[in-house]
């Protein structure tokens, strides 16, 4: 049984030296692992073994990943572990290979014992140093922290750890302090927050600090393997919307922190235009006027269960943005809904264009995921909801309105189904493969439309971005590679693996079994889809994107699928780069985004973080110069009127929010889109005119070689 000893936690608000002695009480408790996890874990090293894409030998080689994955998993910031204490452990480095075979878990759980004991150490240090008053800081000394240690060599000893949390308190004060509050008030609200995390460490139970070591061991093989407590499964990806009412958001727990992976198409939290990837939830708070309560260091599913809550009613996340390297706080206000089948449907709209005295339309479809109604299907329902059903009955109604060009929307698109994805791409091919599907030592599975008919012939163009995955890639990576249309976007997310669940004694296992190939023969793994158009991109590579995964597959690729192109674009490309270049040199939304992904780039390779409160100052009020400057650069282009401030900003975006979609022709790379779009149309017009027979337009010849694009992969 765990030895614990008895811990009272005190009143949120209490703050000072009677808090300090209730807390100085505390002692980690001394977890051991129950009998089923025994059970557990063989049947994850037997599942692994047998089912998941790579063949790994679980060796002493293994062992060392394992191990090294175990401390990151643990202390992947270097915060609480000393150099002493590695030494003690690093005696399992090569043991757990053979514990993991037999079962034995208790190398594991004397790692993770001595982890919660240093835990506990740290936060009864903070609580300590608080209780000095935070007046004893001094910001006007030349001193900084380091914003990144997970490179760094373990800190020698207590002390020196010490002495890191001393300046990370001192960074937090100074970060509170900045955003006007006062000294009591820091004072307090840091009180609770290292006091919650206190209470949290104390309550950590015998099955996290299994999940936790079954993770370090699964992820070893890829990042997307995971084991799922039996809590967890119940939350499988921490969707808040899909079949739960919230906001629509994907977290994770990361350093302490509760991040933002991704947003649900049609979700609040999506909708609202003010939450993004990476970006940082540091407190939540109910109802409007509802105190926000710090969530720093708190468990992942006590978050989401903050977070979570009925249709209707309002949460409000102070979040800090992934581009803030002042780790400047700001709060959202989101109304808790229920994401609708019909939110998440395939959408039209029409682009109207003028180019070269004449007016153009263009239909543009939006998809924001591949669904499929499920229920429906078992239920032998014929005329069931999906997006090959939805796209091709929105084509046809778009084409019986007489247009000149379709642009299919991608963009933010994090995938869904395989078979959708498969059927979506038969839409606009006469017949052939669409992708590839390979398990371990077996031939690959090719998916095939055998039907020649196509719902649109006519110029094509497929719109990306970094957040389009998984099935959004097969679908851009075939008509890529049948150059059946342009791809226009930026780089997208690089993520072509298969996951399966697989039921277990106890929870359950998200295991990798196979990897999905274009018909060219070439992986979507790691790389993405590199579209023919490259626009610019305010997501950082380095943290959003299956490269961005510790462990992520490689990028490989197979034998290619027997298929013939629809046309070649190939010799369309520099033209059309031209043209695009030529516009996107003074489009101020493309000179917008291009500085303010410049500067994302910049402040991401920031290593350090001044303490000195006037440097602090004077950063923060070159950033919002900058920001503001930025803005009104883009308002005055437009003939709008100029900000006065960064809080205008702020009442915009809550005003832009509520309102409805913006008409395509004021989306600037949908617009941007468009104009590419009747370039291709305008090149194949020049190509026909040479041409001794009759051609329409690029889409419709048929030449064999390669596209550009794939071969810069």
């Amino acid at each position: 049984m765990p030895r614990t000893r008895t811990f009272v936690a005190p009143a949120l608000a209490a703050v000072g030296a009677a808090a300090l002695a209730l807390w100085a009480a505390a002692e980690a408790p001394i977890l051991a692992p129950l009998d089923v996890h025994k059970r557990t874990s063989l049947a994850i090293v037997e599942q692994l073994r047998h089912n998941h894409y790579l063949r790994k030998s679980l060796n002493d080689e293994t062992s060392s990943e394992i191990f090294d994955n175990y401390l990151n998993t643990l202390d992947g910031a270097r915060l609480y572990f000393s150099a002493a204490d590695i030494a003690a452990i690093e005696e399992y480095r090569h043991r757990l290979d053979d514990a993991l075979k037999r079962g034995d878990l208790r190398p594991a759980f004397d790692i993770f014992n001595r982890y919660q004991q240093r835990v506990v150490e740290r936060l009864e240090y903070l609580l300590s140093e608080l209780d000095k008053g935070v007046g004893v800081f001094d910001f006007t000394l030349d001193d900084a922290i380091l914003l990144d240690r997970s490179e760094t060599p373990w800190l020698a000893d207590a002390a020196a750890v010490n002495e890191s949390w001393r300046k990370r308190l001192k960074s937090a004060v100074l970060n509170m302090k900045l955003s006007g509050k006062a000294d009591a008030e820091i004072q307090e609200l840091l009180t609770k927050r290292y006091g919650n995390r206190l209470k949290q460490a104390l309550q950590t139970t015998s099955e996290d600090a299994f999940g936790l070591y079954a993770n370090a061991f699964t992820s070893v093989y890829d990042p997307h393997t995971r084991y799922f407590s039996p809590r967890t499964s119940q939350n499988f990806n921490i969707n808040m919307s899909l079949s739960l009412q919230g906001i629509g958001a994907v977290l994770r727990s990361e350093d302490d922190y509760t991040s933002v992976v991704r947003l649900v198409p049609a979700g609040p939290a999506a909708k609202s235009g003010r939450i993004k990837p990476s970006d940082r939830i540091i407190s939540v708070g109910q109802g409007r006027r509802g105190p926000l309560i710090d969530v720093v260091g708190w468990r992942l599913d006590d978050v989401v269960e903050l977070i979570r809550g009925p249709k209707g009613s309002t949460v409000r996340l102070e979040v800090v943005p992934e581009e803030s390297k002042e780790q400047v706080a700001k709060v959202v206000q989101l109304m808790r809904n229920t994401v609708k089948l019909e939110e998440q449907a395939a959408q039209k709209k029409l682009l109207t264009l003028n180019r070269d005295g004449r007016s153009y339309r263009l239909g543009v479809v939006e998809i924001p995921t591949f669904y499929a109604d499920l229920k429906a299907i078992r239920d032998g329902d014929s005329n069931y909801r999906s997006t090959a059903t939805d796209v091709e009955r929105l084509v046809r109604e778009l084409d019986a309105e007489g247009i000149d060009g379709l642009v299919v929307d991608l963009r933010n698109n994090g995938g869904g189904s395989l078979q959708e994805a498969d059927r979506l791409t038969g839409l606009f091919i006469q017949s052939g493969p669409t992708v590839q599907v390979k398990a371990t030592r077996r031939q690959p599975n090719i998916y095939e439309d055998v039907d020649d008919g196509v719902v649109w012939a006519g110029p094509l163009a497929i719109m990306v971005n970094r957040l389009s995955a998984s099935a959004s890639e097969i679908f851009a990576g075939a008509i890529q590679d049948y150059g059946r249309g342009l791809i226009v976007g930026s780089r997208t997310f690089g993520k072509g693996t298969v996951q399966t669940l697989v039921p277990l004694n106890r929870g359950q296992l998200k295991l990798t079994a196979a990897k999905f190939y274009r018909v060219s023969g070439r992986s979507t793994q790691h790389r993405g889809i590199l579209p023919d158009i490259e626009f610019p991109d305010i997501y950082n590579a380095e943290h959003i994107g299956e490269s961005s995964l510790e462990g992520a597959m490689p990028w490989d690729q197979i034998q290619p699928a027997a298929y013939r192109q629809a046309s070649n674009i190939r010799p369309a490309l520099t033209y059309l780069r031209t043209r695009h270049g030529e516009r996107a040199a003074d489009n101020p939304d493309f000179v917008y985004m291009r500085r303010l992904a410049e500067r994302v780039e910049h402040d991401a390779a920031t290593e350090q973080l001044s303490l000195n409160e006037a440097e602090r100052r004077r950063e923060k009020a070159d950033w919002e110069a900058w920001r503001l400057e930025l803005e009104n650069a883009l308002r005055l282009a437009k003939g709008e009127p100029p900000l006065q401030s960064l809080d205008d900003l702020e009442t915009d975006d809550d005003l832009a929010a509520t309102e409805e979609d913006l008409p395509p022709a004021e989306d600037p790379m949908l617009a941007e889109a468009g104009q590419v779009l009747l370039d291709l149309i305008g090149f194949g017009r020049q190509v026909a005119m040479l041409d001794s027979g009759p051609v329409e337009n690029l889409a419709a010849r048929s030449i064999a070689d390669p596209i550009a694009a794939d071969i810069a992969d």
